[in-house]
């Protein structure tokens, strides 16, 4: 038997209900904030990750599938979205033409980690991204987004850190001061961070390592250092979230783990998942589209991992099943040519209808009607066809109507309903 790559899974229809009802729901809820959906394509050049997420970052460096195809591209699959958005965004003149966008895509990422609890080498992301609009309004309106999201699909203790990164006025300064910092402490650092303390010191906040969150524990804030403009910024983003009745925890620790991210970053935590409790993340990055070949616009966004929602959701026990609207079960070949027509008629207007093809009897029918969790169970055999009518049973009361053939597609569609 040949079985599936490590860190990649099959998604079973028992499952999928839980993920279509959380897609559908971001596809709603972005869309009434004004978001268009954008799809795009899993390989890029790999020079887009390189440049846009930064060289010395895990994801480059360590996580990335990357290969040369036979006309000697270099191509890689996504890790993220952001660069692929950035880069559509780029490449079809929305600079030029609409520069103002704010776009939303879901769909598969790939990053050759060590697989775990929540995280798989093939895993899903949700993204909205805002480009062309430095407002700090349009901070809060993301970060507003994502929380009424996660609120809508039943996380109840999402909370949302907040810091600002600065920019390229105020950054260099606080980079001097942190990198003075690390030099004290470079005995007490992983492998990692100590190779990137010279080139990008901030990163070292970022680690994972116990040793190395506990020696920045006292590192300087970058907020203390933030440029009037980018403190001017900031705030505006604290008070229009506030004003909407949202709590935030200002986290000066906060980095995220891209090297794009300006002036605000936020990250979203959960309890239901123990030691990996970040559930989405997102900032500004208003030096990417300049980065990537683009004019100078603004830009923020977010993404959300979708496996490790599914899992705090799935815990919940509720069900998501796509169960059938209605049974129909036959007795006999004629029976069974009418039911067939029924189910397709059923199916085409809009009504889940389920049934058997093979010859089975009726408990058999019946049996399989209980495993689908069907409610009402059509009951249709050469003694009914010769009184010219149906059974309908209603499962959960166990109460059974008679009424003509010629009646039946229309009981049905008042009975279930179109949707």
């Amino acid at each position: 038997m040949i079985r599936m790559v490590k860190g990649f899974r099959d998604i079973l229809p028992e499952d999928v209900g839980l993920w279509q009802h959380v897609e559908k729901t971001a596809r709603e809820l972005f869309e009434n904030f004004g978001f268009s959906e954008i799809r795009l394509p899993v390989l890029e050049r790999t020079e887009l990750f390189a440049r846009g997420i930064g060289a010395d970052t895990d994801i480059v460096e360590k996580e990335m599938y990357t290969f040369t195809d036979r006309g000697g591209d270099l191509l890689t699959l996504r890790p993220e979205a952001t660069a692929g958005v950035v880069r559509a965004y780029i490449e079809h003149g929305f600079p030029a033409n609409r520069p103002v966008q704010k776009l939303y895509t879901l769909g598969p990422m790939f990053r050759r980690e060590r697989p775990q609890r929540g995280r798989f080498r093939q895993f899903s992301q949700i993204n909205a991204e805002m480009l062309g609009v430095a407002d700090p309004l349009a901070d809060a309106n993301v970060l507003l987004l994502l929380l009424t999201f996660l609120s809508r699909v039943g996380v109840t203790d999402a909370t949302a850190h907040v810091n600002s990164l600065g920019c390229p006025d105020c950054r260099p300064a606080y980079k001097e001061k942190l990198s003075a910092f690390i030099r004290d402490r470079a005995g007490e650092l992983c492998e990692n961070c100590t190779r990137r303390a010279g080139t990008n010191p901030l990163r070292v906040l970022d680690c994972k390592s116990d040793n190395c969150a506990r020696a920045v524990t006292d590192a300087p804030s970058i907020t203390d250092h933030l440029c009037p403009a980018c403190r001017e910024h900031f705030d505006a983003v604290l008070s229009a979230i506030g004003t909407l009745g949202q709590k935030v925890v200002l986290d000066p620790r906060l980095v995220r783990g891209l090297d794009y991210y300006t002036r605000t970053t936020f990250e979203v935590r959960t309890n239901a998942l123990g030691a990996q409790n970040a559930i989405a993340g997102g900032g500004r990055y208003d030096g990417l589209v300049e980065l990537l070949g683009g004019p100078t616009t603004p830009g923020i966004g977010f993404a959300i991992g979708q496996d490790r929602l599914i899992e705090i959701l799935a815990a919940q026990d509720k069900d998501y099943s796509l169960k059938p609207d209605v049974y129909l079960a036959w007795l006999g070949e004629k029976a069974k040519e009418k039911i067939f027509g029924w189910q397709v008629r059923l199916a085409m207007d809009g009504i889940r209808a389920e049934t058997d093809l093979e010859g089975r009897s009726l408990k058999a029918h019946m049996k399989r009607a209980g495993k689908l969790g069907v409610r009402h169970v059509v009951v249709l055999g050469e003694e009914e066809l010769a009184r010219d009518e149906v059974l309908v049973r209603d499962m959960e009361s166990s109460r059974q109507e008679s009424l003509p053939v010629s009646e039946f597609l229309g009981y049905i569609h008042r009975l279930v309903g179109t949707r």
